[in-house]
């Protein structure tokens, strides 16, 4: 087994720093909170994806997501399950050597932010994470591309219009 990092950030040897520990993940999230984004993904319907969070404590929180038409209408069934603030974190946590982080500032539905540009190259995709450093979770913008093409973007919105 390996020796655990000094840096909360750093959850594995080789791994770049993620842009929240699991404790400001945790310290950011209260029963209740919701984050919508809009999902585009190349020759597929957009749509709405909510990630809600229910019955928070300090090792995690009961997670419900489900998916939404435009117009706010539901698209099959809530998924619930149960997921720890380490494993959110776990989800920034990339291989330094294909792993770029610059900061960048980004506009969203939910305002301008000053975030930490993730850009992780696996094979020929690339994968571009905008976290707002206000905002510990989820990253408020996301593309993959390929073949120098944007074929999915994920963007925080402020839910159905």
């Amino acid at each position: 087994m390996s020796e655990p990092s000094a840096d909360p950030h750093v959850l594995e040897p080789g791994h770049a720093p993620t842009p929240f520990t699991a404790d400001e993940i945790r310290d950011a999230t209260v029963a209740g909170k919701e984050m919508w984004r809009h999902v585009d993904e190349d020759e597929e319907e957009p749509y709405l994806r909510v990630s809600r969070y229910l019955d928070c404590d300090p090792e995690g929180a009961t997670m419900e997501r489900a998916m939404h038409a435009l117009d706010g209408t539901m698209i099959g069934e809530t998924e619930s399950a149960r997921v720890g603030w380490l494993d959110l974190q776990r989800h920034a946590s990339f291989p330094a050597d294909d792993t770029t982080i610059d900061d960048d500032i980004v506009t969203t539905a939910l305002g301008e932010h000053e975030c930490l540009r993730y850009t992780v190259v696996v094979g020929e995709a690339i994968y571009v994470f905008w976290f707002a450093k206000d905002l510990p979770g989820m990253p408020v913008r996301q593309e993959v591309r390929q073949g120098g093409k944007v074929v999915a973007t994920v963007t925080a919105v402020d839910g159905p219009a």
